[in-house]
């Protein structure tokens, strides 16, 4: 889009449209500067096709206060959204990074140890909308910012929402999306749920993961076909030494009922996380190694044992013979009641002839 013949480069008077950094179907996106609050932005400028439609000027109003009330460090921040001659704007924080379909195209597929951590940070911001009441509509890995510091930041919260149906006099309402990331039930045309977004947020886990979609297809129809009626492709044939338990947790949430998937985005977050635990948790009895180099070895060398030292006694033991003390104490002893008993004899007899 050229700035220059856009009628009024700055919009509400206050932003300055920079330069353009990204485009998409519905909206160009422009690195911008509030002069206002003197800070860089990022504006999303939607097309004049949307901008015209009154319902739909009315829907993103709407949408857009709602997610201007989004507050999490995993979600972009909207700060602002208005209307002018140039068209539906709406400003958010301005994030120095890639979109993680970028990254992915760039890597080909994440590690388990990398991809794990972004995708536990997407759980976190959906489900804190969820909780606040707003489905995203919308999830892909195009709406995912990944700064340098791997911090993800979900974008695009009230956009996807005011544009999941446009109003066509006499004519059925027409589902915006992503074909290649809707849920079973957007792709029928049901109401969008948080279940959708779980649905959508595993094609993304399925996708960082092994660098493909779970269904390919040739046209956007076989596509929704797909997604309501087929399984999806086991993503160990794409990676085959993916954990087993790992590809599990993708696969039920790819399941086509919503209740056969993870409840919340909560949920599904707070699997991934205790898998990350359980990949980490140190091995019992040995957490680690010790060099070779660094463990003391055993002496292995005969140690010379000195003879032992004999102290010479000048005073000879005394032999051992009969205690004679001891001896003589019992002959004493015997004496003595020996003695005594010719005595008290003696004074015996003397008392009975005197009664005589």
């Amino acid at each position: 889009m050229d700035l220059n013949a856009m009628p009024n480069s700055l919009l509400g008077g206050r932003y300055s449209l920079i330069h353009q950094i990204g485009r998409g179907g519905m909206a160009y996106v422009f690195k911008a500067y509030d002069q206002l609050l003197e800070r860089p932005v990022a504006v999303k400028l939607l097309k004049k096709d949307f901008s015209e439609d009154e319902s739909f000027r009315e829907r993103f109003k709407k949408e857009a206060t709602a997610a201007a009330n989004l507050s999490h460090p995993n979600i972009v921040t909207v700060h602002d959204f208005g209307i002018d001659s140039t068209g539906v704007y709406i400003v958010m924080e301005y994030i120095p990074g890639t979109d993680l379909k970028t990254k992915i195209k760039e890597k080909g597929f994440f590690r388990v140890e990398e991809g794990l951590p972004l995708m536990i940070q997407a759980c976190a911001g959906l489900g804190y909308a969820h909780r606040a009441g707003i489905v995203h509509c919308d999830v892909k890995p195009h709406n995912m910012l990944v700064t340098s510091d791997q911090r993800l930041k979900i974008t695009d919260f009230g956009i996807a929402r005011a544009l999941s149906r446009l109003e066509e006099e006499g004519e059925k309402e027409i589902v915006w999306g992503s074909p290649q990331y809707f849920a079973p039930e957007q792709a029928s045309g049901e109401n969008p749920t948080p279940a959708a977004d779980v649905y959508s947020l595993g094609v993304v886990i399925y996708e960082i993961f092994t660098g493909h979609l779970p269904f390919e297809a040739e046209t956007v129809e076989k596509m929704i076909e797909y997604h309501r009626t087929q399984p999806p492709t086991d993503p160990r044939v794409y990676v085959p030494d993916l954990p087993e338990d790992l590809a599990q947790i993708i696969l039920k949430v790819l399941s086509k009922e919503p209740s056969s998937r993870y409840r919340t985005a909560d949920q599904l977050g707070h699997v991934l996380s205790r898998l990350v635990e359980q990949k980490t948790e140190p091995v019992k009895g040995n957490s680690e190694r010790i060099p070779i180099e660094n463990v003391q070895r055993p002496i292995t060398q005969p140690v010379r044992v000195p003879p032992p030292i004999t102290i010479e006694d000048n005073h000879p033991q005394a032999r051992p013979g009969l205690d004679w003390k001891l001896i003589g104490l019992q002959l004493l002893t015997l004496l003595m009641v020996g003695g005594l008993v010719p005595f008290w004899l003696f004074v015996f007899l003397k008392l009975s002839t005197g009664t005589r």
